[in-house]
């Protein structure tokens, strides 16, 4: 009786078009089958098709010389019809969402690529994200061989990450696909996301999308956010560390009427303890404390197509650095002790509003609105950095299909504002950056072995000039799970030099800025191009699944703005045009060893080097060889209740040290450091889906590095420098947390 209208109308179309062929497409929605709009529908081999309507149905004229009918959607599987007269069809799409992909199922499938994608995507889930304590976003890739985390400086305890070899600045990092971690955030903007603010986790390696901007250079990382609608009504995360590290997580979420849900984010952490296990006198974490808030607003109207978000965010993060004797109302301003503080406002906000045409299914709209403004007051010994920072977004995006659901394109504009002001030491650096870009993405999809997106952005920048930017994604199946990937881009960027290196401000050496007569700092813009390689295989071994992934990345870069520590009295920025380079292959393998145990293991090796004025030299602290091994192992589930157990080790190769030949003989580096690995683990103990507690150890091999401050006994001497770090300076660190959560919806 439900499909009754539709018989209503096929009755008729039986009797008097026999020589068509008509009926309803159909999809498996919530347990129930509704039609599927925008399907399409064609005889194998012609070109002859038809795109269902909103209501599922279709008509498609007959011949006797076409036998084979294909129905097919993106994002379901294909299926062909054999149609030996003209009849009603009635069919059931399958969903390829769990067809063909595959899966680290290590903590609920927390970890996948997919064989269908043209892009080389890695989604994280926040069942992977709960492997670590995960207490910020730069903590939350700990547990992924793609990409590494280390310590900018061994004072402001702030991590940077590397993809493809090359830092934080050429990853475009967006929060729900708006760029976020950028400008005047650069620095410590990955730890004002909190861990259990992250639903998942979308990293692309390579050249991203064309939609998204014309910065991304080695990829994109992009953090989806928890929905009001879906998430816990009341969750509770509570961490404390050995360090002195405590954090508490808290989200409220409630249903305020039909269509509107809002929640409301909060965390705070902080430490307070001194920590100087090394004895060089200098704490070995900054003091610490961070408040941040955010409040979420969604509305969903199904029935007339619309969805949206609005954000709200504040935060306020205080940082103190330097001697454990350092006393900030007594000693700034004096050589008594050395130390300083990094005071953090920021606040902004976001809307996302979303339109899928009723009666169009498959073509939607989109709009995207961001504001922030960011100000650090800060200083490190004798030397002030401040800055402030204000940027708007706005994006503008269209999505359709070219005659069948085969051909789908994005369009759209997005503009840009950011306004910096900058006090280096006693020098002012101000400036407006305004662009207006135009962008056109293309993707094919033949519903059989072969994807590919091919995106060109047209951008006017009033310092970068104007500018094309080309991106072009493919994917081909060779043969059963198989994907054989291929990628190139272009990226642009003006570099932050200052905000991005914060870090040189903690040592003796004077900023040198050689004036090449560009319009930010006297440098010109960033230019790279970024090609890529990488086949996936999934495969069988015992009768238990795994997959073997190989990737090649080479980035080159048409000018690079060189930030050249190789003279140990300064610290020089100036631009090299073509010559820099940067290699980057990973081989990895994920097996399925027995029920709930999984294995992650890789081997990645980097070639970065880079064009100096004194001559090509490859990229200090860059390892050239790492080696990631993941296991994770789960109990079954008895009475709602669960093991979960965690292990990663971590082995770095050795890595050039800057040179520090005019160092008086003491403080003399060797060239490379020693290799070293490290482990961390995690045991979880779920006592029913309301309650867990977990522990973990960090470093419990209690690795650590000798001597990461050059002369820290004379902090205000000329060899003094906090950036020689390649490895832990805290040593092993443990910690324990419990998770408590009222679920949406009340449980049986």
């Amino acid at each position: 009786m439900k499909y009754i209208q539709y018989l209503i109308f096929l009755v008729p179309f039986w009797l008097f078009s026999q020589e068509k062929v008509g009926g309803i497409i159909l999809e498996v929605y919530d347990g129930k089958e509704v039609p599927l709009a925008g399907a399409n529908v064609f005889w194998l081999n012609s070109e002859i098709g038809a795109v269902t309507d909103f209501k599922g149905l279709f008509e498609i004229p007959y011949s006797e010389k076409y036998d084979q009918l294909v129905v097919s959607f993106v994002g379901f599987k294909t299926d062909t019809l054999t149609i030996i007269k003209p009849r009603n069809v009635r069919h059931v799409l399958a969903s390829t969402a769990t067809l063909d992909e595959i899966t680290v199922r290590s903590r609920n499938k927390a970890t996948s690529r997919s064989y269908l994608q043209a892009q080389n995507v890695i989604n994280v889930s926040s069942a992977e994200l709960l492997k670590a304590a995960c207490c910020n976003l730069s903590e939350s890739f700990e547990t992924n061989p793609s990409i590494d985390v280390n310590f900018a400086d061994a004072v402001t305890g702030s991590k940077q990450i590397r993809m493809l070899g090359l830092t934080t600045p050429y990853t475009l990092i967006t929060t729900e696909n708006i760029p976020t971690i950028r400008g005047a955030s650069q620095a410590y903007g990955l730890t004002f996301i909190p861990g259990t603010w992250v639903e998942s986790i979308q990293i692309t390696k390579g050249a991203g999308s064309a939609v998204n901007g014309f910065e991304s250079i080695a990829g994109q990382i992009n953090t989806e956010l928890v929905k009001p609608s879906t998430d816990d009504r009341v969750f509770v995360n509570a961490y404390g560390a050995l360090g002195g590290r405590m954090e508490l997580n808290t989200h409220l979420n409630t249903k305020v009427s039909d269509k509107w849900d809002t929640g409301l984010y909060i965390h705070g952490n902080k430490r307070s303890a001194k920590n100087d296990r090394n004895d060089d006198g200098f704490l070995d974490n900054p003091l610490m404390e961070q408040i941040n808030l955010m409040n979420r607003w969604q509305y969903t109207d199904p029935e007339k197509g619309f969805v949206g978000f609005i954000n709200l965010n504040y935060l306020k993060d205080d940082k103190q650095i330097g001697q454990t004797a350092f006393n900030p109302d007594r000693d700034r301003g004096t050589t008594n002790n050395w130390g300083g503080e990094i005071d953090t406002e920021r606040y902004g906000a976001n809307v996302k509003l979303g339109y899928v045409f009723p009666d169009i299914p498959y073509q939607s709209a989109g709009l995207q609105m961001a504001y922030s403004n960011h100000e650090q007051d800060s200083y490190f010994g004798l030397r002030d950095y401040n800055i402030k920072h204000q940027s708007g977004y706005v994006n503008v995006l269209f999505n359709s299909i070219i005659s069948d659901s085969r051909h789908t394109f994005k369009t759209g504009i997005n503009a840009t504002y950011d306004d910096y002001q900058e006090l280096v030491e006693t020098t002012e650096y101000d400036r407006t950056e305004r662009s207006l870009g135009a962008f056109f993405e293309y993707a094919f999809d033949d519903l059989a072995n072969f994807t590919m997106t091919a995106g060109l952005r047209a951008d006017t920048h009033n310092l970068l000039g104007n500018f094309l930017t080309p991106r072009f994604h493919a994917r081909y199946t060779p043969w059963d799970k198989a994907a054989f990937r291929v990628s190139a881009g272009r990226g642009k960027r003006s570099a932050n030099i200052f905000a991005e290196n914060q870090s040189l401000f903690s040592t003796s050496r004077t900023i040198s800025i050689n004036d090449n007569g560009g319009d930010i700092f006297g440098l010109d813009p960033e230019i790279a191009w970024n090609y890529g390689l990488s086949f996936l295989q999934g495969f069988n071994l015992f009768d238990r699944k795994g997959d073997v992934t190989l990737d090649y990345f080479r980035t080159d870069f048409q000018n690079q703005v060189v930030v050249d520590w190789e003279d140990v009295n300064q610290v020089r920025f100036y631009n090299v045009e073509n010559g820099s380079t940067a290699n980057s292959f990973q081989v990895e393998v994920n097996y399925n060893v027995f029920e709930h145990f999984d294995l992650r293991t890789a081997y990645k090796y980097y070639d970065v080097t880079t064009d100096y004025a004194g001559g090509t030299l490859e990229k200090p602290f860059t390892p050239n060889h790492r080696i990631f091994a993941n296991v994770g192992y789960e109990t079954h589930i008895v009475n709602n209740s669960q093991w979960k157990f965690d292990m990663t080790y971590n082995w770095l190769g050795s890595q050039r040290y800057s040179s520090t030949a005019g160092n008086t003989e003491a403080y003399q580096l060797p060239e490379r450091t020693p290799s070293f690995g490290t482990f961390t683990t995690q045991v979880t103990r779920v006592f029913s889906p309301r309650f867990e507690i977990y522990a973990g150890a960090e470093n419990f091999t209690n690795v650590t590095q000798d001597m990461p401050i050059l002369d820290a006994e004379n902090p205000f001497g000329s060899n003094f420098d906090t950036t020689f770090v390649y490895g832990p300076i805290f040593g092993s660190n443990y910690y324990a947390g419990l998770r408590y959560r009222i679920p949406v919806k009340t449980e049986n």
